[in-house]
């Protein structure tokens, strides 16, 4: 095992290599990942050739896994480089506003995958929320003072989406030793033989999987018209459809969280919403027959109710606009 995504005879993956000394004479720790129980655990670099996972395979205990000083050096507080700060971005994409703290288990995974105090990064991606115009707006700014580097990753975010939204994707991969459609979630049942066509529809479904992933955190899970918290029925709706717009396929402001049904409704423009958030259905829907006018009537029931906005990343108005009139000209 020499880099990170080996894999030793006990199916035991490198995720990470560190510089803080083991417990045996010249080594250092590495963390290791069981691939039969994803597992994760520290070992010295010794001999995790021959490591078996102490969680399901009965081998030794693992040593703790180092994150960083509890107070780093002061040359490596800011010393954040441009991977990392990727890395951060992903994660302040992916998860709510509101669980920006020590205690997320993504907050401490990225902070062992990035050898950093788990401080250190809760603080990194509340400096990126001082950004965020939707959090602005409504008063909340995040940390006050930040690096360069994270609003040069906000803007290159904002002129480069799809490019810097598979990098993060790509990275996080490479960090955790694993192929990026497995991180990315990607069903791969369908792709087509290796070559320039699959590595295109790969790019394609990794990007819609991150705007998947970033408009059903920002809204907490939750169908911004019903309240539905069941994921498996949620969707992330474009506002503007993906092939209308390239520049803003990727915008989170140009995205709704909601439940299969009504993002269907949203799609065939049988529902727009009004100034204000307000919510409206075409009176078309009211017309089918006698058999589905129960249907109908919970469909349309959140008539005039107002959409439920996240704390970050907002929709748009503008886009809002340009689809409600769009529905309003078919009527």
């Amino acid at each position: 095992m020499k880099r990170p995504g080996d894999i030793n005879r006990s199916n035991q993956r490198l995720v990470r290599k560190t510089d803080f000394p083991g417990t045996d004479h010249n080594s250092v720790i590495w963390v290791l990942k069981c691939g039969d129980c994803s597992h994760e655990y520290g070992a010295n670099n010794t001999d995790a050739f021959e490591r078996k996972c102490p969680n399901c395979q009965g081998g030794k205990a693992g040593s703790v896994i180092p994150t960083a000083a509890k107070k780093e050096p002061l040359d490596r507080k800011d010393n954040w480089n441009r991977e990392d700060h990727i890395l951060a971005f992903n994660l302040y994409c992916k998860i709510p506003f509101g669980s920006i703290h020590m205690h997320n288990p993504r907050v401490i995974q990225l902070a062992r995958l990035l050898g950093r105090s788990v401080g250190a990064v809760s603080l990194k991606l509340s400096n990126f929320a001082r950004l965020d115009p939707a959090l602005q707006a409504r008063g909340i700014r995040g940390m006050r003072h930040g690096a360069k580097g994270e609003e040069a990753i906000w803007h290159e975010f904002a002129d480069q989406p799809e490019t810097l939204a598979f990098e993060s994707e790509r990275l996080l991969a490479n960090r955790l030793g694993q192929p990026i459609e497995e991180v990315a979630d990607v069903d791969t049942g369908d792709l087509p033989p290796a070559g320039r066509e699959r590595e295109a529809t790969v790019r394609v479904r990794v990007n819609q999987s991150f705007f998947r992933d970033r408009i059903l955190s920002a809204y907490n899970f939750r169908c911004c018209v019903t309240g539905l918290t069941v994921q498996p029925l949620l969707t992330a709706s474009h506002i503007i459809p993906w092939a209308e717009d390239e520049k803003n396929r990727l915008n989170p402001r140009n995205g709704l969280c909601l439940n299969a049904l009504h993002d269907r409704t949203f799609d065939r423009h049988l529902m727009w919403i009004e100034d204000g958030f307000v919510i409206r259905f075409s009176p078309r829907l009211k017309k089918g027959p006698d058999v589905s006018r129960e249907a109908i009537h919970w469909l349309t029931s959140f008539e005039g109710a107002c959409l439920s906005l996240p704390k970050k990343f907002s929709p748009d108005p503008a886009f809002l606009k340009r689809h409600a009139e769009r529905c309003l000209t078919k009527q």
